[in-house]
């Protein structure tokens, strides 16, 4: 049995993100990736080669904000490996089908004046809507940045700003009764308590919803901070696609000696006497772990397929009926359609510009039409009738990503992961078949050229996934690309379950990361960093306690007083 310290199940980004950690501090590491290649749900892939050759898609995650809220990228060093961030500007664009539109420039001065050509009100409101949610975010972040349970970690992360920030938002009773109103509340009431105008509402409704609810879906209000965070700090795109984040990892974590083996699927962890010590994989072949196995895939998996029923009953006797029933997904996830085009799309009916490509283009004709998007999928109904949806045109901004004067377009479309009334039929029994996934992307396209009626003459191949078959390749539970639902019951010391909400499980030396965990799904990096330390704690308790604590206090100081401290 080879051995290593520590195994990863999973070569996802916050696998590696926690492995580069972890050998940074000294320690042999193994990730063991079931695809081919790494990366998880932040893949590049020349996924078309005999129909469009040289086009690189990104095969789930494209917009990055949440990195930016968190210092991965630089503790890391990610650029010596290779990782080049291109900046949007705008960031979204939303026609409206009255012929209106919704322009959002990263300057929130730019998009006010963009605004302010319907409604001066909305304009205004706009200004104060984004400041309010800019401060709550930064008295959020010292919280993403650190374990949930970790009071020392997440007090050593205020600086002088943030500090500020929080006073600003919970700074008296009245203000901390609102704000906690605010997060109870649905991402439909932030913009009916703030604007009029149904161009704007509609496409805040659609990024709140990218937290993978309805827009009414109560305790999401949070959802709000979507577009505030396209300001600042800013969306962007690896250059070369989402995989390029990847590869600058396995840049880095090759480079400290760690290894990735892909196609190996892990069946089973290997328990001893209470402690988790390596895992066998589906040719039989086991690794060894000295310190730790640390789980990039979901809680439920782990602990339902991957541990014998007794070893889990021994050391937590209810830990299994409660990941069960007590964990909530709620059948929505996404049928992906990826294109190849030989003209870029034009929006023709909405004062086409060329700037209107480079951020996020969202189709979005009202609340109503969002809500349905989602809230039919909860029920198992395909929402196709008049398709909402997402859509990007990365080579807008990144031309590398497709030949001389082609273009790539990603769609995201929301669906249900089990439609209803057709149980048992379909990729494992969900209902989903391949004529039915490209009669759904047909409408889809059919709606997307109501917008930019070149769409359908551009085509050149064209790549659809349903939900079924994104759940197979990324491993996750019911399609769940989040893991488990990210409404307020299963964030923070709740994700995904209270007992096991900080990273370490009841099985010793077995620790959860991955978007299943604090702070949730996306690419930011951050369950990976926050499990790393976590581990390293458990090493060394009270040295690593005191070398956390001179950090932070450290970090806080040269915030406040503008001077480094040796």
């Amino acid at each position: 049995m080879q051995a290593y310290d520590i195994v990863i199940i999973g070569a996802g980004h916050n696998g590696l993100v926690c492995a580069a950690y972890l050998l940074k501090a000294g320690y042999s590491v193994l990730l063991l990736e079931k695809r081919s290649v790494p990366g998880g749900a932040a893949t590049t892939e020349e996924c078309l080669p005999q129909e469009a050759p040289g086009f690189k898609f990104n095969l789930c995650a494209i917009d990055h904000e949440f990195i930016h809220l968190g210092p991965v990228v630089q503790e890391l060093e990610l650029e010596k490996y290779g990782l080049e961030y291109l900046y949007c500007d705008p960031v979204v664009f939303c026609p409206h089908p009255d012929g209106k539109y919704f322009l959002g420039h990263k300057s929130v001065e730019k998009t006010c004046a963009e605004i302010a050509r319907y409604s001066q009100r909305d304009a205004e409101k706009y200004a104060e809507f984004t400041d309010y949610w800019q401060r709550a975010l930064g008295a959020m972040i010292p919280m993403f940045n650190a374990p949930p349970k970790s009071l020392l970690d997440i007090l050593g992360n205020y600086d002088i700003t943030k500090i500020k920030d929080l006073f600003s938002v919970i700074g008296s009773p009245s203000k901390t009764l609102d704000f906690v109103r605010t997060m109870l509340s649905s991402g439909e009431d932030m913009v009916n308590e703030w604007f009029d105008s149904e161009f704007l509402k509609a496409p805040l409704a659609r990024l709140s919803s990218e937290l993978g609810a309805p827009p009414s879906q109560k305790t999401l209000g949070i959802g709000a901070i979507m577009m505030a965070m396209r300001h600042d700090p800013g969306m962007a795109r690896p250059r070369g696609g989402t995989g390029a984040l990847v590869q600058a990892l396995v840049n880095l974590v090759k480079s400290k000696g760690g290894e990735i083996l892909t196609d190996q699927h892990v069946e089973k962890i290997l328990i001893d006497n209470g402690r988790a010590v390596g895992v066998r994989v589906a040719n039989g072949q086991e690794y060894r772990a000295n310190k730790a196995v640390i789980s990039n895939i979901d809680a439920q998996r782990i602990f339902l397929h991957m541990v014998d029923p007794s070893e889990l009953d021994a050391a937590e006797p209810h830990l299994r009926e409660r990941l069960e029933r007590r964990i909530v997904n709620n059948n929505e996830t996404i049928l992906k359609v990826d294109l190849a085009i030989d003209k870029p799309l034009c929006f023709e009916h909405h004062e086409h510009k060329d700037e209107y490509l480079i951020g996020s283009i969202l189709i979005a004709d009202s609340v109503s039409h969002v809500e349905q998007a989602h809230s039919l999928c909860t029920l198992g109904q395909i929402p196709d009738a008049n398709p909402s949806m997402y859509v990007v045109m990365p080579t807008a901004l990144d031309p590398s990503m497709a030949p001389a004067g082609k273009h790539t377009v990603w769609i995201e479309f929301f669906a249900p992961y089990q439609i209803a009334g057709a149980e048992g039929t379909g990729l494992k029994g969900t209902g989903w078949t391949d004529e039915l996934k490209h009669k759904v992307a047909d409408r889809i396209i059919d709606k997307l050229a109501e917008y930019s009626p070149n769409v359908k003459d551009s085509i050149i191949a064209r790549r659809v996934e349903s939900p079924a078959e994104l759940g197979e390749r990324l491993g996750a539970y019911k399609g769940n690309y989040y893991h488990i639902d990210m409404t307020l019951d299963q964030m923070v010391f709740f994700r995904p379950l209270p007992e096991i909400a900080n990273y370490r499980t009841p099985i010793d030396g077995l620790f959860l990361t991955g978007a299943g965990t604090h702070p949730g799904g996306s690419i930011s990096g951050m369950p990976g960093r926050n499990c790393a330390r976590v581990f390293l704690q458990t090493q060394n308790p009270l040295s690593q306690t005191f070398k956390d604590a001179r950090e932070s206090v450290k970090s806080t100081f040269e915030s406040v007083f503008g001077t480094k401290q040796d």
